[in-house]
C-alpha cells in the first residue's frame, strides 16, 4: 500500500485534471455559444437584407412596368403627331 500523504497527493493531483479539463469544457462551450450567437445575428441580417431587397426589386419591377406603359403611350402619339404632320404637308 501506498503511504496516505502519497495517496493524497494523487488523488489531488487527479482532482486539479479534472477541474482543469472541466474548466476547459466550460470554456470551449461557452466560445462555441459565442459563436453560434454571432451566427445567428448574422443569419438575421441575411434574412433582413433578403426582405428588404426583395421589397426594392418588387419597387423596381413595377417603375420598370410603368416606364414601359408610359414609353409604349409616348411612341404612340409621336406615331399620331407625325402622321398628322404628313397629312399637313401632304395637302
Amino acid at each position: 500500500m501506498m503511504p496516505t500523504g502519497k495517496t493524497m497527493e494523487a488523488a489531488l493531483n487527479e482532482l486539479r485534471q479534472a477541474i482543469s479539463s472541466l474548466e476547459n469544457a466550460v470554456d470551449m462551450r461557452v466560445e462555441r455559444q459565442r459563436e453560434q450567437g454571432e451566427i445567428e445575428g448574422e443569419v438575421r441580417r441575411v434574412h433582413a437584407d433578403r426582405s428588404r431587397l426583395a421589397q426594392e426589386l418588387d419597387q423596381a419591377e413595377f417603375r420598370a412596368n410603368r416606364l414601359e406603359e408610359v414609353n409604349r403611350e409616348v411612341s404612340r402619339r409621336l406615331v399620331t403627331a407625325m402622321e398628322t404632320i404628313r397629312a399637313v404637308l401632304d395637302r
